[in-house]
């Protein structure tokens, strides 16, 4: 499909990356040109044609130049979050039996040179940036090169390989491996999923049926590419329908490059909309009375038709709309840089029905969407012409599903479903039972709606015997600008306690709007007036939760959760097990 669309559209732009301030584009056929070029370098360098390569890269034109010149050589590209520490690196370097690794810059370099004795596949370190080149460890200077050189190999290597690329298209199938993508490892070890050709022409018109995608689309890639989410977005329906992505120079400059290019699409895992909920709060609670004032009659005006899509509004819901669009709301969607936007979706994790509310109260339309790695991404979401909250709308096209009648669980079939585990035939056995993926997730089905209610694994009974969805708790609590995380204890003891992270940034301002003193996170976590206004937030939310699963008492984190620490995965996904170990005196002092 990449060569189609070099051949039918050489000269549309089909990425830009953005430089040192400017946008450069690449059109279809440099897109084609250079991923071939860098395919048959690393053929040219010795690599094996089904080898697997690995890339260690924050999202930029060269991961995708990368992923597809694999392709185009018969490789299989494995992506590696660019935040794991070397331990994680190493394994899956290693598991997945990757010959080749693409890094970014001299850091991913060293987390591989770190964990070299662990790979003895390895033949070949490819390092898109060329600082880095210049400081490589000694350890891997022997089979390093820059992402440039393999390039040139490549454009050497063309003319008296002329039919290569052609060859290896014309004997791929559907049923060849395009990619393979770790899941995070909330419960255990990362598992790499195989995804097929044909897991990817099973699950893209479903989501560009859904999303109302068009080849005049537009997206910002800023989520790690090795994730499913990420993927759909940047390669699959793009390649599908010949529009446009876009590289900014750094995840921490999305909100800016957002503002430049105002995309018709937005991807946000819930701790971004999360996150761009307070700072919007921390902005209105900076500003004047008079400000204050207009925002929230802005919002209680708005509010009650917030989830009625503008065809289906009244005339005069539609004048309150556009009265307070053109008096605040235009700042808010200049701000955010969704002004463009046509579609706005949240997806891998549960979000707080506060949060989707206040969007869609703004004018964002913003939807709620459900998939896995496993069943190679989005298979269910809301429609954008009537979105039920709280829902994760219905399945997509090609989507069979069922429900557990005993467990509640869903299950789907389709040809969306992956190819099974890499070298793990046992978890592929439990994972799909004649056909059917066991997504692992309980649901409630109403009015031909699909409601997550939590993960299988994840539900707990308390002491009384009552059944918990720490989810649903957890969600309400982190609609609170102040809290940003929120981990539910209530298996097997009498009440439910939780362990609370604030939000730094918010809290932070709250207390420096009351000239409160703090030096550093735990100084402003052990301060009275802070465990005031946690305790506030945490009965607000109680009084939208039915009395058994109202949280009795909580527990501030006095450090923030990390990654390197082994709490949260690399998509932010709490390790329940690991902070339940971690905190355990905590946890104990909580029902001494």
């Amino acid at each position: 499909m990449l060569r189609d669309r070099a051949r039918q559209h050489p000269d549309k732009v089909a990425l830009h990356q953005k430089d040192f301030g400017i946008w450069q584009p690449v059109t279809w056929n440099d897109y084609y040109r250079r991923s071939g070029w860098f395919g048959l370098g690393l053929r040219a360098m010795g690599m094996a044609p089904a080898a697997h390569v690995g890339i260690i890269s924050e999202n930029r034109v060269e991961w995708v130049l990368a992923q597809m010149g694999c392709g185009l050589v018969g490789a299989v590209a494995v992506g590696v979050y660019p935040t794991s520490p070397a331990p994680e690196v190493s394994y899956v370097l290693a598991h997945a039996d990757v010959e080749v690794v693409v890094c970014e810059d001299q850091e991913q370099a060293d987390k591989v040179a770190e964990s070299l004795h662990e790979l003895p596949r390895l033949k070949l370190v490819v390092v898109i940036e060329k600082d880095g080149f210049r400081n490589t460890d000694p350890r891997i200077a022997d089979m390093a090169v820059t992402f440039d050189d393999v390039e040139a190999a490549g454009r050497k290597f063309e003319p008296q390989h002329a039919d290569l690329i052609n060859d290896v298209l014309a004997t791929q199938t559907m049923d060849d491996i395009a990619l393979m993508i770790y899941t995070s490892g909330s419960t255990g070890k990362p598992k790499g999923a195989m995804i097929s050709y044909g897991n990817i022409h099973g699950v893209a018109p479903g989501i560009i049926e859904r999303l109302r995608l068009t080849a005049q689309s537009s997206h910002l890639s800023y989520l790690p590419l090795c994730h499913v989410a990420e993927q759909m977005l940047t390669t699959f329906a793009p390649i599908y329908l010949g529009s446009l992505v876009n590289f900014g120079e750094s995840i921490r400059t999305v909100q800016e490059d957002l503002r430049e290019i105002a995309p018709s699409l937005f991807l946000g895992v819930p701790r971004i909309w999360e996150k761009l909920h307070s700072s919007i709060m921390i902005k209105i609670s900076e500003t004047g009375r008079f400000r204050r004032w207009l925002f929230n009659q802005a919002i209680k005006a708005c509010e009650p038709f917030g989830y009625k899509p503008p065809s289906k509004r009244t005339g005069a819901q539609t004048l309150t709309y556009w009265f307070w669009y053109w008096i605040i709301l235009r700042a808010l969607h200049n701000y955010t840089g969704l002004r463009c936007c046509k579609v706005a979706l949240t997806g891998a994790a549960p979000v707080p029905p506060a949060v989707v509310r206040f969007f869609r109260t703004i004018g964002v339309p913003l939807i709620e969407v459900y998939g896995l790695t496993e069943s190679t991404g989005m298979i269910t979401g809301q429609s954008l012409d009537n979105p039920h909250p709280a829902s994760v709308g219905t399945p997509t096209l090609g989507v069979e599903h069922r429900v557990d009648p005993q467990t509640g669980e869903l299950l789907v079939r389709g040809p969306m479903v992956f190819a099974g585990y890499y070298k793990n035939p046992q978890a592929t056995a439990e994972t799909i039972r004649d056909g059917w993926l066991y997504t692992g997730d309980v649901v409630a089905e109403r009015d031909g709606q699909l409601y997550i209610v939590d993960r299988m694994k994840d539900i707990m009974i308390t002491a009384g015997g009552k059944n918990i969805t720490p989810s649903e708790i957890e969600n309400i609590m982190k609609g609170s600008p102040y809290i940003k995380e929120c981990i539910v204890v209530a298996d097997g003891r009498r009440f439910v306690s939780a362990l609370i992270q604030i939000d730094f940034e918010t809290v932070g301002k709250w207390a420096e709007s009351r000239h409160i003193a703090f030096t550093h996170f735990r100084s402003l976590v052990e301060t009275p007036a802070v465990k005031e206004l946690i305790e506030q937030e945490v009965n607000a939310g109680n009084a939208e939760l039915a009395p058994v699963a109202n949280i009795r008492r909580f527990h501030l984190l006095t450090k923030e959760l990390d990654h390197d620490d082994g709490e949260v995965t690399a998509t932010m996904k709490v390790r329940r097990s690991s902070i339940y170990e971690a905190y355990g005196q905590e946890i104990e002092a909580l029902y001494a």
